[in-house]
């Protein structure tokens, strides 16, 4: 981490620890992840033993606040910043802005939440919240589809066009009602030029009782962290459905989706199924996920298995085993055990 970033880091964290003295709305948060694995994913040459970070969830910290002004009205502010616990670097990875996670301020009331600054996209909550795996960009098959791409000769590439978070953005998110909620987003382009690319879209996200829906819509002229044009000129689009259903003594999940290049016209399809079953102090996780990439013409299969035992409140242990498939590629076996605490 450069000097500079060190000193911003620490001042803005001196400064939100003074004015928690003053208010108690201001509160020192984040989440560290930590596993030990074997990773091999497929159409890699060889396997890579790892002690990594966020087997389960990026780890990450900040500061976030929240003031009451008055007339049911309420204004906050949010600086979180990934890290990766392995190396202590900031960022998810090389390249990425410091306050990646979020560095926005927010004015909500009856009418609902304006959002002003860097959060996260349309995609991010139905993609978390409708697979057993939640936000692991390490092993849940969803997540690996739609956010990481593989950089080992396959030529595969993720289907979500412009990240999980959105630079420069202003959003709108409705109140409840009676479970429906409803968010719309625009994101600015950041760099010098003139031309019009932007970012726009948004979700739908229902929760009564066991049942659970969501929808999502992106279209994308610019990438992210930074928000620069995409080098082909491209609008790029992604939407998503999905699913989930409470049982009880299991819940499972569906989602479905496309995300499609405007220049070279190739679409990506993806459709996953999951469930979770409580067992003793913690559940029991499955999910199978495949893409098919017309561009390649080739399939990518991804099933993961594992067990989240609760040991507190704030935290818990985990164990995971993954497969992952393309065609024509020789397939790779990932699995790791790890430890997750919120703070």
């Amino acid at each position: 981490m450069k000097p500079s970033r060190c000193a911003l880091a620490a001042a803005t964290l001196c400064l939100a620890a003074g004015a928690a003295h003053a208010q108690s709305s201001v509160t020192l948060t984040g989440l560290a992840d930590m596993y030990v694995g074997s990773m091999r994913m497929a159409g890699d040459a060889t396997r890579k033993n790892t002690v990594g970070s966020g087997g389960m969830t990026t780890s990450w910290f900040g500061v976030k606040g929240i003031e009451d002004i008055g007339g049911g009205n309420k204004v906050g502010f949010n600086f979180t910043s990934f890290m990766r616990m392995g190396n202590g670097d900031y960022g998810r990875f090389n390249g990425d802005t410091f306050w990646s996670r979020d560095a926005n301020i927010t004015f909500g009331g009856n009418f609902g939440t304006i959002v002003i600054g860097r959060w996260m996209a349309p995609n991010f909550l139905p993609t978390i919240l409708f697979n057993p795996f939640g936000d692991s960009f390490t092993f849940s098959p969803l997540v690996l589809h739609a956010n990481v791409s593989l950089f080992n000769g396959t030529g595969w590439g993720k289907t979500t066009p412009a990240d999980t978070g959105w630079s420069n953005q202003i959003a709108y998110k409705t109140p409840s009602f009676g479970g429906l909620t409803a968010t719309l987003q625009y994101q600015f382009r950041s760099d010098a030029t003139t031309d019009n690319r932007y970012n726009v879209g948004g979700n739908l996200m229902y929760f009564n009782g066991p049942i659970g829906l969501t929808a999502f819509y992106e279209r994308a002229k610019v990438g992210n962290p930074v928000a620069n044009g995409f080098a082909d000129g491209s609008t790029r689009t992604d939407w998503m459905l999905g699913g989930s259903y409470d049982f009880t003594f299991a819940k499972f999940f569906l989602t479905y989706g496309q995300a499609k290049n405007s220049v070279s016209e190739v679409k990506m399809k993806t459709a996953q199924v999951g469930a979770t079953v409580p067992i003793g102090p913690g559940k029991l996780m499955a999910s199978y996920a495949q893409t098919k990439d017309d561009g390649l013409d080739k399939t990518r299969k991804t099933l993961a298995v594992g067990y989240d035992y609760t040991l507190s409140k704030r935290t818990d242990a985990y164990a995971n085993v993954m497969f992952d498939r393309i065609t024509g590629f020789d397939s790779g076996t990932s699995y790791g055990v790890g430890l997750r605490h919120r703070f």
